[in-house]
């Protein structure tokens, strides 16, 4: 492996031989996780396997009189775009910890229709130069030509193909299981991925989460292993979407 790859890893073992404790508080920083994911669908949300008859949190989703209120086909179809409190996230597993990297420059269109799943569709893009994983060093290095590249491939994009298991009829608060599958384009090489997600529709808004995984291979990158951790071959994709009706 090229010695500029191994630069972040270096200077934090250095560190660690002159400075003591302070430097493993440094060497923790270069290698550790430093984001949290967060999801868009609250805590609680009752599921649409629920039996609501005895979920508390599904209970204490309802209206007062017990009853659910009902999402109607016009609330949900037509276009959406991706809100700005949205995230991607990719997660990438050492012998340390797994390390999470957050982008929040995330755009697209979305067009739904729950009485046709057929004609949904979906894109996304992600600006590749914005990923954070709250080590600016360890940003400047994933970005580099030996892994995103994003010098030469400034975004990521992802065209779903097809959504598996959206129910026609919906209820305010309640998550839906689906399966959204399509191609996702890192460094100019398409992949086919299949995303494990869940949806809701809360006051006005649709929240998507959906996980894939991938590995470095996939889009020609070369694993990260060093003398110093070593690296799954697994990076874990993760959206965390908000859709506003546009």
């Amino acid at each position: 492996m090229k010695k500029k790859t191994k630069l972040w890893l270096l200077t934090g073992i250095v560190a660690v031989a002159v400075l003591g404790g302070g430097g493993y508080a440094l060497m923790n920083d270069y290698v550790g996780n430093n984001v949290e994911i967060e999801s868009v669908i609250p805590s609680g949300s009752p599921s649409a396997s629920t039996d609501t008859a005895a979920s508390p949190a599904a209970s204490a989703a309802a209206p007062s009189d017990g009853a659910a209120t009902a999402v109607t086909g016009e609330q949900l179809n037509g276009k959406w775009a991706i809100a700005d409190s949205s995230n991607v996230y990719f997660s990438v597993t050492t012998s340390k910890e797994t390390v999470n990297f957050v982008d929040k420059a995330v755009s697209g269109d979305w067009t739904v229709n729950v009485d046709d799943p057929s004609q949904t569709t979906a894109t996304g893009v992600i600006d590749m130069t914005a990923i954070d994983s709250g080590n600016s060093q360890r940003d400047d290095h994933v970005k580099s030509a030996d892994f995103f590249d994003a010098g030469q491939f400034p975004q990521a994009t992802f065209t779903a193909g097809s959504f598996e298991g959206l129910p026609s009829e919906w209820t305010e608060g309640t998550a839906y299981d689906f399966t959204m599958k399509g191609t996702l384009n890192v460094r100019g090489t398409d992949k086919d991925v299949t995303f494990a997600s869940k949806a809701v529709y809360q006051k006005g808004q649709l929240l998507l989460s959906g996980t894939t995984t991938v590995t470095f291979d996939d889009f020609g990158m070369k694993n990260p292993h060093s003398v110093v951790l070593s690296t799954e071959n697994d990076v874990v994709v993760r959206l965390e979407l908000v859709l506003d009706k546009s």
